[in-house]
């Protein structure tokens, strides 16, 4: 079944025919297709067709579309746009101490947009595409971009893919999974609480160039990246850090079960490279670049209902005052997601493993799900951690998703925090409410 699926991709980008693609409808204008065409259960999830679609670097396109073809020329006469937008509402239940309401999640507070995203993508030559990513709610206009080049040798495509992204990390040059191996796609909200490698803090500034080889058993991505975004001489200095993403893809039939669609894989963040030092004054200073990660999916049905299993194994390697671990340290100011700061190195290793599934209670509009996750944190940050210390964290988190279109879903996720960290009460308390309006168009 996958092979036929991949054959199918590589033939409808040869010959320009489409059946009916993408969470960003960019695509789906480009294709002519529909968002379940590339995407299971809800976005981001995707399913074969989706992963093919991705491999091949984004050229297929339907027939309702024109081209603007020419010797070694051939383009969509449209540039193909879309928008994304995510509102949401957190609630934790640390004590509350704002002045003004919404001042932290401890009161209660709306992130309205917490994501407003410009989309452009699309073929830009019968090998190549390009996908564009601009968050309208921050400083920068640009916050990721891709432009994928892929040939079929025999039975394999090989791909080179220059990117660049403000905070999803290395893997971003070429991902398939759903466990949230690259931060952006993941089966559930609660990144950290269901993904090890969202938690050890694998995702951050990166460009880089990609180099993939892939076929109908798995993928090979190997990455050559710096930790700063739009990279440029006093920024980056070179793409000296290495990533290496291995994974098997096979599909595994059953006699009682069907078919179901793995992804086994294993991540290696390493190296050495120079990053910002966000505290006072920002200067370069050198940095590890070092972290490790397994992880498993499987996809399949059970009684007629989409279910995906997911699990998760990552570790960041401690760093220190001299050398910080760019991929173990703490982030700047208030915002648990915002840049990551050399100067809040951590000194103990920070780790975390996940189990976690989520089942369709009605196809493709109503999904719940759960998942577990056992952390060592790494202990506090900068000149305050102490060797040896090193509390765990654990969470337990409740998901439930509604599908109100095939480009418009609300989320509700639910967390609860245990562990040697929660023996002193936290700021954020121990326990977090996410509900949340996502829409594409």
């Amino acid at each position: 079944m996958k092979k036929f699926i991949f054959s199918l991709a590589g033939a409808m980008v040869t010959t320009g025919f489409a059946p009916d693609a993408s969470a960003i409808p960019s695509f789906s204008r480009q294709t002519n297709m529909t968002c379940q065409s590339c995407h299971a259960q809800h976005v981001p999830i995707l399913n074969g067709f989706g992963q093919a679609f991705k491999a091949a670097g984004y050229p297929l396109m339907g027939p309702q579309q024109g081209k603007v073809e020419g010797d070694r020329l051939s383009i969509p006469n449209t540039l193909n746009a879309s928008m994304r937008l995510k509102a949401r509402y957190q609630k934790s239940n640390g004590a509350d101490t704002d002045l003004i309401p919404g001042d932290s999640t401890n009161s209660g507070q709306w992130q309205v947009p917490e994501e407003f995203s410009l989309f452009f993508g699309g073929r830009i030559s019968e090998n190549a595409g390009f996908f564009f990513e601009g968050n309208t709610a921050a400083a920068r206009l640009v916050s990721g971009f891709r432009l994928p080049a892929a040939y079929a040798v025999n039975n394999t495509r090989l791909s080179v893919i220059p990117y660049m992204t403000e905070m999803l990390g290395a893997s971003y040059g070429y991902e398939q999974a759903s466990t949230g191996a690259v931060r952006n796609v993941r089966w559930a909200e609660h990144r950290k609480e269901i993904s090890a490698q969202q938690y050890v803090g694998t995702d951050g500034a990166s460009t880089g160039v990609a180099f993939v080889a892939q076929n109908d058993m798995g993928y090979i991505n190997f990455s050559l990246w710096a930790p700063a975004f739009m990279a440029h001489s006093g920024a980056a200095q070179t793409l000296r850090s290495n990533y290496l993403r291995i994974a098997a893809t096979p599909v595994v039939s059953t006699a009682t079960r069907g078919d179901w669609a793995m992804h086994i894989g294993a991540q290696l963040w390493e190296g050495s490279n120079y990053a910002s030092n966000l505290q006072a004054t920002p200067t370069l200073v050198p940095v590890d670049t070092r972290a490790y990660a397994l992880d498993f999916q499987a996809f399949g049905q059970v009684r007629g209902k989409d279910l995906g299993v997911y699990a998760t194994w990552a570790q960041a390697p401690a760093g220190s005052a001299a050398k910080p671990n760019i991929l173990n340290v703490g982030n700047t100011g208030t915002n648990p997601a915002g840049p990551a700061d050399p100067g809040l190195y951590r000194v103990n290793d920070r780790s975390a493993w996940t189990i976690g599934a989520e089942y369709s209670l009605i196809q493709y509009t109503l999904h719940i799900g759960a998942a577990y996750r056992y952390a060592n944190s790494g202990g506090a940050t900068g000149a305050s951690g102490i060797v040896g210390d090193n509390p765990t964290d654990n969470a337990t988190t409740l998901t439930f998703v509604y599908n109100i279109s095939q480009n418009a879903e609300v989320h509700l996720n639910h967390s609860f925090y245990s562990g040697t960290l929660y023996d002193t009460p936290q700021t954020n308390g121990n326990q977090l409410t996410t509900f949340m309006l996502e829409a594409s168009w």
